[in-house]
């Protein structure tokens, strides 16, 4: 059976008249019986008995009847939903976005995107950033948003801005008075950082090590939280990205400028060949358009 049939087949059950349903369905009479003839021939038998003048339902034909609406309804909802998938008028988006940008940058711009399309539902997944690599490679998300990958990838990256990573201390710190600080200044205190594999220890050792110098861990935290509140208390100090730079000012602690900052692209993870939902591709663009260096 096709939608066609069945649609031609309910308009003629429901008037009982060739007539009334070729006016319905904009078909000519020979068309309509054609389409009528199709349908019976693929069941196997008559579904109306007809003379001249009267047309009437077999057995078979009442029992497709409530069949035949319940399909073309079913059929008319999907139809609808795919309409308003396709028109944003609802829908779902998954994200998987670095703790850092998820709590920081994040928020204004999903303001943006429901403010736009306030049908449509959005997961965020708060992963660090290796597991946002693997959830775009899983496909268990349709973007994420995560620093230039350091190794190849066959991901498409697609870059929103650089982020410069800035140095964090108590602000009781005789540091806390500079404007500016350099490493070697910074490396003379306890240092607090987070656990390997984190990407952010990843890069400040490998920006160190190509300067000839050491990274001199004495505390560490898987929680960027926690290593603000670390700073904040004066156990030590840090470097962070600068997205993160009002999140520690928020825990009590104070960021300076690094005058040798280790620099990263940020931007969005997709998989090459998974076409984008009308969703996922409207947040996107959102993405690209927002001015992240001001955020």
């Amino acid at each position: 059976m096709t939608i066609k049939q069945i649609r031609a087949f309910l308009a003629v059950a429901q008037s009982l008249s060739f007539a009334v349903a070729c006016e319905r369905l904009h078909l000519s009479q020979s068309a309509l019986s054609l389409t009528i003839k199709a349908l019976e021939e693929g069941l196997g038998g008559r579904l109306f008995s007809r003379n001249t003048r009267n047309v009437a339902l077999t057995a078979e034909g009442e029992s497709l009847l409530p069949l035949a609406r319940r399909l073309i309804a079913d059929w008319d909802n999907a139809e609808d939903e795919m309409r308003q998938r396709f028109s944003l008028q609802r829908g779902r988006v998954t994200l998987a976005a670095m703790p850092s940008f998820a709590g920081n940058l994040l928020p204004p711009i999903l303001k943006t995107f429901r403010a736009r399309y306030p049908n449509v539902n959005v997961t965020v997944n708060d992963v660090i950033n290796e597991q946002v690599l693997e959830m775009v490679r899983d496909r268990q998300v349709e973007l994420g948003v995560a620093f230039e990958p350091m190794q190849n990838t066959s991901m498409t990256f697609t870059p929103l801005y650089m982020d410069r990573f800035v140095a964090v201390v108590s602000k009781d710190s005789p540091l806390a008075q500079r404007g500016e600080i350099d490493w070697q200044t910074l490396l003379q205190e306890p240092f607090i950082t987070l656990q390997r594999p984190s990407t952010v220890r990843v890069m400040l050792e490998e920006h160190l090590q190509a300067r000839g110098m050491k990274l001199p861990v004495e505390f560490e935290s898987h929680q960027l939280a926690t290593v603000g509140r670390m700073v904040a208390s004066g156990l030590g100090v840090s470097a962070v990205p600068a997205l993160c730079a009002e999140q520690m000012q928020e825990l009590g602690a104070h960021c300076l400028t690094l005058d040798d900052s280790v620099e990263r692209a940020i931007g969005v993870l997709t998989e090459p060949g998974n076409e984008l939902s009308a969703a996922a591709q409207a947040l996107f663009d959102i993405l690209k358009a927002e001015d992240l260096g001001r955020l």
